[in-house]
């Protein structure tokens, strides 16, 4: 058998053990759903959410992050499903060390730990698809070393397929979202997030994106000790945003790391069509000077240029009142079998996350004394959508959408008090879609992305 055979054959085996996983979870959960609707005690949604996160509770790895993704998309799931999958762990116990020595081997080559002053045998932290170790350079920078766990490729793949069951059955129950494109969406991205020599290179991109904010720290990559399964980066000292939150910091200081946090995910996306689509609590640490770290970028999501345009025109289209502005906004991002109820269902969603930018004044991110950024505007869109039949949602749409709610979320945290408005419109005001083009396939080409997307 040559080598080649002996992978495959090792990815097969992954997959079908990934398969026996989850299928005994969602298997015991689609025999209760079927017990319910035969003997016609349907328990309500809040308890077949809580039935699916116990079908998936005891596994770990990509299919817990995709739980979380759907989570925090909105209108992707009902609150109830959200509230349950959210509280899913996507955390994996660390590898041992005898899996490290052979996969840095395996990556760098038998002499490996020479190509380090030194390297720390317990991992720094672990995640879904892998763990960090601290590491040295020999010219004395201090690193951050990701490694991927084995046969995570078989993983996703037989997560991705399991997920299209997870919405079968969901789609079952409510029909307000078809969730077609959004599987797409995140199975691409998920895919992705494996190669970390892509994910070098959306490093590389980000830090010629920032490179003027001087609020927002992006680390380094090391290319020599970087290759698909292994990346290796500068380590940036910082605290975690919520540890940093207690005790309370004084209002100036979260406002500065509001700021920054502000122009860290828009200026690439009104700059140069591309976003931070993980808006998660732990991708960003605060230095003691207030600036702040961006971390993980695994996901990361490029746009047409058209579609920023569609962006500020809808934003235009609520500032003016102009529904044939807004169709064409929506349209530009692929919606389509629009009607004027459906626009108007679409754009109760729109002013709530425009809100904020409309208002020439100071103020919080949300007004409202609810603790779970646009949760009961996100209930009525998607009861309406329901109402009407429900609607496709665009695949562009999906992490454009998860980013804004996941900032949302943090300003939400740092009760950061801004003019959002200014803040918008300095990204904004001199915005030329040719221009925004060249600039994007400029910066693409630097960072080795050119012809990738």
């Amino acid at each position: 058998m040559t080598d080649r055979d002996e992978r495959e054959r090792n990815r097969l085996t992954g997959r079908v053990r990934r398969y026996a996983e989850v299928g005994v979870g969602l298997g015991g959960y689609a025999a209760r759903r079927a017990g319910q609707r035969a003997l016609g005690r349907e328990g309500g949604r809040a308890r077949n959410a809580a039935a699916l996160r116990a079908a998936l509770g005891g596994l770990k790895g990509p299919l817990m992050k995709v739980a979380q993704m759907l989570a925090t998309i909105p209108d992707a799931l009902p609150q109830e499903y959200a509230d349950e999958l959210r509280q899913l762990q996507a955390s994996a116990p660390a590898m041992g060390w005898p899996f490290v020595k052979r996969r840095m081997a395996a990556e760098l080559g038998p002499d490996w730990q020479r190509r380090y002053q030194s390297f720390e045998r317990d991992a720094a932290a672990a995640a879904s698809l892998g763990q960090v170790h601290r590491a040295q350079a020999h010219d004395g920078r201090r690193l951050a070393v990701k490694l991927q766990y084995p046969d995570m490729q078989s993983v996703v793949e037989a997560d991705l397929r399991q997920l299209r069951v997870i919405l079968a059955i969901y789609g079952r129950v409510d029909r307000a979202i078809d969730t077609g494109e959004i599987h797409h969406e995140i199975g691409e991205r998920l895919r992705e997030e494996l190669d970390y020599e892509r994910e070098s290179r959306h490093i590389q991109l980000y830090g010629r994106m920032l490179a003027e904010e001087t609020a927002i720290h992006v680390p380094e990559v090391l290319p020599e000790l970087t290759t698909k399964r292994l990346l290796t980066m500068t380590w940036v000292e910082g605290q975690p945003l919520l540890p940093w939150l207690s005790p309370k910091p004084r209002l100036e200081e979260r406002n500065k790391v509001a700021e920054a946090l502000f122009r860290g995910w828009y200026l690439p996306f009104y700059r140069y069509g591309t976003i931070h689509g993980d808006p998660h609590l732990g991708n960003y640490t605060v230095r003691p000077d207030r600036t702040v770290n961006l971390l993980d970028y695994g996901c990361i999501r490029i746009f047409r240029p058209s579609f920023v345009r569609g962006v500020i025109e809808l934003y235009q289209s609520l500032c003016a009142d102009d529904l044939d502005l807004a169709v064409h906004a929506y349209e530009t991002w692929g919606f389509k079998n629009l009607n004027h109820e459906i626009i108007e269902i679409l754009n109760h969603w729109a002013r709530f996350l425009y809100g904020p930018l409309m208002e020439d004044r100071t103020r919080r991110i949300q007004e409202a004394s609810s603790s779970q950024y646009g949760r009961d505007v996100a209930e009525k869109v998607h009861t309406e959508l329901k109402r009407v039949g429900g609607i496709a949602v665009p695949r562009e749409f999906v992490f454009m959408d998860r980013a804004a709610i996941g900032l949302g979320s943090v300003f939400l945290h740092l009760r950061a008090e801004l003019n959002w408005h200014r803040l918008f419109h300095e990204l904004i005001d001199d915005f030329d879609e040719e221009r925004l083009g060249a600039r994007q396939a400029q910066a693409l080409e630097t960072a080795g992305l050119a012809g990738v997307e």
